[in-house]
């Protein structure tokens, strides 16, 4: 058999797979699009073939899976900063009125190279505002990841219930249900992969109990099942959603779900802040999954989830950075510290393990967007989503255990980061596009965006 096409060599190794391998120095091999073999010691003598990356001072992880965003919302942050969830929305609603696809194109590649910069290797984006004229911002958003490099999981987003009929987002931001039905058949026809290999996958997403009609929840749900694509939509995250919900529905967010057909293993929630015990008993017998935002909840005051009783109770849980807005720094690297520190912060010291955390960020976001066979552990046959992380600095020297120096200490700069095989960062800086262009339309995107608002 020929050489393999790459080997990380010397560093740790911390494959997350279902027995904790671990390997104080050790070496990953990678052949096109997949991990050929790992080993403890020193890699075997490949041929000049075979590009070698010195690991030396180094961990090999899974790559980070990102399992809620809203990329279009980069060119907004830093708005609202002191405000409740419904004040934040009804401050932004007006302004995220007048984004269009260039505007989205711009925030969608500075949101995927911050991700990248941070240890992420697939980022799944909720988008579910489409003003009237605005163009086809989901291709801006998938143009964007494929340009990055990133493994994308965009869903269709959609909004139905405006003001005038009870909900919370402005009339002019809403759409009917057909044509969110019809743009949500062309993007599963167009965009959506379900091969092993896929770098993009499609799903169907209303936005929330506050903002969409039961109907829409209801056709949503029977669109994608025929399909064959996954849901998802915001559940339980504040409050001000179970006051909605009481006031509606006369009940809680999860029962609400449960009337409409969504509880599932093709669904997964973001947030899940306020669940109660026969949310988590119908979630865990059903295989409905959670997006736990942590850095987005203290931003927004949302409240602490019950994240250790999740994953007890078997619920796929993975971690998200939230829309850009709530969550400035949307650095992946730091929501498993940040749901740690959450956890623990309620539930005692034992409440959450360093490799429990980095787990959330791996196998289990893999788990929450369906791609458990495909990526979230360093295993033979696997998809080559690698992040290389660098430990042998100032920050990080002395720390014995690499993986606490990576979720305890401050976040380490990437050495190398490979998606599908291919490398996007190489010392801390993204190589499929230019930086600081990137970062001078961000800021003239936000400019012209302001200004017209």
């Amino acid at each position: 058999m020929s050489a393999p096409d790459l080997v990380v060599d010397g560093c740790a190794v911390v494959t997350v797979d279902a027995s904790g391998t671990e390997y104080r120095r050790g070496w990953v091999s990678v052949r096109g699009n997949r991990i050929e073999a790992l080993g403890e010691g020193r890699a075997p003598a490949f041929g000049a073939e075979t590009a070698r990356i010195d690991g030396r001072g180094c961990l090999l992880t899974p790559g980070l899976v990102n399992t809620h965003h809203h990329l279009y919302q980069w060119i907004t942050r830093g708005l609202a900063a002191d405000s409740t969830l419904f004040e934040w929305l009804k401050t932004l609603y007006p302004v995220w009125a007048r984004i269009d696809e260039k505007s989205v194109r711009v925030a969608a590649t500075g949101a995927l190279v911050s991700l990248a910069r941070t240890g992420c290797t697939t980022s799944a984006d909720h988008h579910y505002l489409f003003p009237h004229g605005g163009g086809d911002l989901l291709a801006a958003e998938i143009a964007a990841a494929a340009e990055v490099g990133l493994r994308f999981h965009p869903t269709r987003g959609s909004m139905d219930l405006g003001q005038s009929k009870g909900g919370l987002p402005p009339d002019d931001v809403v759409e009917s249900i057909d044509d969110i039905l019809a743009a949500s058949t062309t993007a599963i026809e167009q965009w959506h992969d379900p091969s092993p290999d896929a770098m993009v996958r499609i799903g169907l997403a209303p936005c929330s109990p506050f903002s969409v009609t039961a109907d829409l929840m209801r056709e949503s749900a029977a669109l994608a099942r025929s399909a064959g694509v996954r849901l998802h939509t915001h559940l339980a995250e504040t409050v001000d959603e179970l006051d909605f919900c009481r006031e509606n529905f006369d009940c809680t967010p999860t029962e609400y779900m449960e009337r409409l057909g969504w509880l599932g293993d093709d669904v997964w929630y973001a947030h899940g802040v306020h669940l109660d015990d026969h949310a988590i008993s119908a979630m865990a017998r059903t295989g409905t999954g959670i997006a736990h935002c942590p850095t987005s909840n203290g931003r927004l005051g949302a409240g602490i989830a019950r994240t250790a009783d999740l994953v007890a109770a078997g619920i796929p849980v993975g971690l998200g950075v939230d829309g850009a807005a709530s969550n400035e720094s949307s650095s992946l690297i730091e929501e498993p510290r940040n749901a740690l520190l959450y956890a623990r912060a309620v539930g005692g010291p034992q409440a959450m393990t360093v490799r429990g955390a980095l787990e959330l960020a791996t196998m289990g976001g893999a788990r929450v967007l369906g791609r458990a066979d495909d990526i979230g552990s360093i295993q033979p046959g696997k998809l080559a989503d690698l992040a290389l992380w660098r430990l042998d600095t100032p920050a990080h020297a002395g720390i014995e255990d690499p993986v606490v120096a990576l979720i305890l200490g401050s976040a380490p700069p990437l050495a190398a980061l490979f998606v599908n095989g291919r490398e996007v960062v190489r010392d801390g800086v993204v190589t499929t596009v230019d930086e600081a262009a990137v970062g001078a339309d961000v800021a003239q995107a936000q400019a012209t965006l302001l200004a017209g608002a």
